[in-house]
C-alpha cells in the first residue's frame, strides 16, 4: 500500500521512493508518494520521476487499490530508487482553490442555507454547485465580500484524522457530509478553518490546502449558472 504522504504534508515537492510494481508499461506504483491523485474535485498533480540522469514526466496520477503514476516513457523496474518532483506551482494553485472552495461552502451554508452538492477546481478557476433556487447580483456581491473578509482575517487551516464514529457523533453532518463517504472508510481526514475551539468551518476532505486563508489571495465571484431544478453553480477565480 502506497503511503499517501500528501495527506499530512502539502508543501514537500521533492522526495525519494522505491518502485513497488509497474502496471502495463507506464503506470508506476511507489512505496510512498507526495503526488496527489485526481479526486474530490481536485485534479492530479504532475511533475517528474527521475532515475539517475533519466527524467520521466508524470502526466497523470490515479488512485485505485494503489496510487498509480502514469509516466511518459518506459517505467523503471521494480526495486528502483527514484526521485519524485511535484510541480509546485500547479500544486499550490490547487491548494489555494481547494481552501477557497471550503470557505465558499461555509459561506453559502451560513448565508443562504445552501448545501454544497459538488465542486470542480483547476489551476486558474473553479466552480461549486449547491442546492439553491437562484442567486442574484446582490447575492453574488455578498458572497464575494464575505470570502474576501475571511481571506483578510488570515484564519489558520489545519487537518487531522478522526475515527469515523467519533466524527459522526460530534461534528455537524451538514458541513462534514460524512454520509457521502463509503462505509468502508473508518478513519476520516478532517480539515478545519479558524480557531481550534470554535472553527469557522470543519469538514471531511482528502484534498490539499494552504496553511492559512491569507494564502488564498483575492477572490472574484465571476458569475452563476442554473444547474437544473433548485441547483445553482457559483464560478470564481483567485488573484
Amino acid at each position: 500500500m502506497t503511503e499517501a504522504r500528501y495527506l499530512d504534508d502539502a508543501t514537500t515537492h521533492e522526495f525519494e521512493a522505491t518502485v513497488e510494481t509497474v502496471r502495463g508499461s507506464d503506470r508506476v506504483v511507489l512505496d510512498r508518494t507526495y503526488f496527489y491523485p485526481t479526486g474530490g474535485g481536485q485534479p492530479n498533480d504532475t511533475g517528474t520521476i527521475s532515475v539517475d540522469s533519466e527524467r520521466l514526466a508524470v502526466t497523470d496520477v490515479r488512485k485505485r487499490d494503489r496510487i498509480e503514476h502514469v509516466v511518459a516513457g518506459d517505467a523503471p523496474e521494480p526495486g528502483t530508487t527514484v526521485t519524485g518532483r511535484v510541480d509546485a506551482a500547479r500544486r499550490r494553485a490547487h491548494s489555494r482553490y481547494h481552501t477557497a472552495q471550503h470557505l465558499l461552502s461555509a459561506v453559502l451554508l451560513d448565508e443562504f442555507d445552501a448545501e454544497t452538492t459538488g465542486n470542480q477546481l483547476y489551476a486558474d478557476h473553479a466552480h461549486l454547485d449547491c442546492a439553491y433556487d437562484r442567486f442574484d447580483g446582490d447575492d453574488l456581491r455578498t458572497i464575494e465580500t464575505r470570502l474576501n473578509d475571511l481571506v483578510a482575517s488570515d484564519l489558520p487551516v489545519r487537518w487531522y484524522s478522526l475515527d469515523r464514529e467519533e466524527a459522526e457523533a460530534t461534528l455537524d453532518p451538514e458541513r462534514t457530509r460524512l454520509h457521502l463517504l463509503p462505509e468502508s472508510i473508518r478513519e476520516v481526514r478532517i480539515v478545519e478553518i479558524g480557531d481550534a475551539d470554535d472553527p469557522f468551518d470543519r469538514t471531511a476532505c482528502a484534498g490539499t490546502h494552504v496553511e492559512s486563508t491569507g494564502d488564498i489571495g483575492s477572490v472574484s465571484v465571476t458569475g452563476r449558472t442554473t444547474q437544473g431544478s433548485a441547483h445553482e453553480r457559483v464560478n470564481f477565480v483567485l488573484e
